[in-house]
């Protein structure tokens, strides 16, 4: 999901995206909240330094994920049900992994941060950040068939909740959803997230102590 590491780091972004990752977002609620320029500009930096100073990718331990080989798509319910396994296994937020047979080589990955194209690009954010998870987790609450004539989709709805590993150890609580776009193959061509909170407020709970916070 798309989506996980542009969250962090303002996926996805990421399954999640955060990722930036291959992050996604393009409902009316995001529309009514336009994320500032800067702050675009600011993730795509942020996202470039970290390449530098990011963890090694073989702390990763992706021991327990096999990946799939072979995907044959026939129709939208097989697409569905295996973005469901990826949602329950949680490989996005714990390993940085994810069934990426079932995206497009050039599929489009945004959010309320970031926008980029590639799912090669979205696989690279993904492992990137996952390292900075602390106890992360990803809650599955609705996945279906989207509702959009014009369009074969699937829409997903989410919880992510991650302390993150940074001295003062900020807690990343949003809920959100990803639209999954399918061509006539029923490969994804576009993963685009939306969240309950801001890009401003997102990035916010980076810079706020997780002490005396919630969790739930």
């Amino acid at each position: 999901m798309s989506a996980t590491c542009c969250i962090v780091f303002a996926s996805s972004t990421l399954h999640g995206k955060f990722n930036g990752t291959r992050c996604c977002s393009s409902s009316s609620k995001q529309n009514k909240k336009e994320t500032p320029q800067l702050l675009k500009i600011a993730v795509s930096g942020v996202t470039e330094l970290l390449r530098f100073f990011s963890f090694d990718s073989k702390r990763l331990d992706a021991s327990s994920y096999k990946r799939r080989d072979d995907v044959l798509l026939s129709s939208v319910d097989d697409i569905l049900q295996i973005l469901k396994s990826d949602y329950e296994n949680a490989y996005f937020v714990t390993v940085g992994n994810f069934t990426s047979d079932i995206y497009a080589e050039d599929c489009i990955f945004e959010d309320p941060t970031i926008k980029f194209r590639g799912k090669d690009l979205y696989s690279r954010n993904l492992k990137l950040l996952v390292p900075f998870f602390e106890y992360p987790s990803i809650e599955l609450e609705k996945i279906e068939k989207g509702t959009n004539s014009e369009t074969t989709s699937v829409l997903a709805t989410w919880k992510l909740r991650t302390f993150l590993r940074l001295p003062w150890r900020p807690l990343i609580s949003i809920d959100g959803s990803t639209v999954y776009d399918l061509d006539n193959e029923f490969k994804i061509v576009r993963h685009a997230e939306s969240w309950s909170v801001s890009a401003l407020e997102a990035v916010g709970q980076i810079f706020t102590p997780s002490f005396g916070r919630r969790t739930d």
